[in-house]
């Protein structure tokens, strides 16, 4: 049984099986979606960050230094 979707971008019907820029039915459908995720128009939600967790850690930014080898 051959399965269809719908492009993304033009959302023309496309065979999941016969396409090798699934799910986009062409390249040009494909570099389309990568130009809005590199435009910024998809954006994925997240929680925002609390204020305390934005201050640097002072701990953290003291050197490491290597333990000697033996």
């Amino acid at each position: 049984m051959e399965r269809t979707v719908h492009c993304p971008v033009c959302r023309q019907p496309v065979s999941w099986e016969d396409t090798p820029y699934r799910p986009f039915c062409s390249e040009r459908c494909r570099l389309m979606d990568l130009g809005r995720w590199a435009d910024g128009a998809y954006r994925v939600a997240a929680e925002s960050a609390e204020p305390e967790s934005m201050t640097p850690n002072p701990a953290s930014e003291t050197p490491h230094e290597p333990e000697p080898r033996s």
